[in-house]
């Protein structure tokens, strides 16, 4: 069947990701994680000290980044910040505080917009985020918006933070989730929106599992459609 392109846009702690890598997974797709992206640049822009009000400073970290994905050992992706693994680093609670910040920049969302594009100009990738169904890949074939309960996102990231031994108390992430939210949705670039034609998933009452089932049958559906 021919190749699309799978598009899973949605608030965070929603099921995106894993959704994402169990969906490519199955259909023999390649899985890339644009949250990941710029996570990895607002790492580097903490690391390195770059005033986010100097566009100079800006453009000159952005010119020494470089993001890539690689499939280790164990056949799970990593995120790469100029060839070294940062899968772990970038999904500690100091990125999730900066991350919105810094991805609202318009020269941060132009420069990673243009590595995406290149990364899926094959087709046949399975690509997460907040803005790739609208902006990213709007001609994608399958766009998916995800949802849930505010509490049940937090409880989740809360879960994920416990496993990499990160331990944050429910309120604090309630608090950064209602903040990333708003910025994401509000900001000027690209902003978090539902596109029109996208299929609305609401994960509040539903496992992980059925949350891929339902995406691979609408997968395979565009899949059956894009080849005649």
């Amino acid at each position: 069947m021919k190749k699309i392109i799978i598009a899973i846009d949605g608030y965070s702690a929603c099921g995106k990701s894993t959704t994402a890598k169990e969906v490519a997974k199955i259909l023999g797709y390649r899985y890339i994680d644009s949250g990941a992206m710029y996570r990895a640049v607002t790492m580097y822009f903490l690391e390195h000290h770059v005033a986010l009000t100097n566009p100079h400073e800006v453009d000159h970290a952005l010119s020494k980044i470089k993001v890539s994905f690689r499939v280790n050992s164990t056949g799970t992706s990593e995120t790469c910040l100029n060839g070294l693994v940062v899968e772990d680093e970038i999904r500690e609670m100091r990125i999730s505080q900066q991350v919105s910040q810094v991805s609202a920049l318009p020269a941060v969302r132009h420069a990673m917009v243009d590595q995406q594009r290149r990364l899926g100009k094959d087709r046949g990738i399975v690509m997460d985020g907040r803005d790739i169904g609208t902006v990213v890949f709007p001609d994608a074939e399958l766009k998916i918006f995800l949802t849930a309960d505010i509490l049940v996102r937090a409880f989740r990231r809360q879960k994920e933070l416990l496993g990499r031994d990160e331990m944050i108390d429910i309120d604090t992430i309630v608090e950064n989730l209602v903040l990333r939210d708003e910025m994401d949705s509000t900001r000027k670039e690209s902003p978090l929106r539902k596109a029109p034609d996208a299929h609305q998933l609401d994960t509040t009452f539903i496992t992980i599992d059925e949350e891929v089932d339902e995406v691979v049958r609408l997968a395979l559906s565009r899949m059956v459609r894009a080849s005649k």
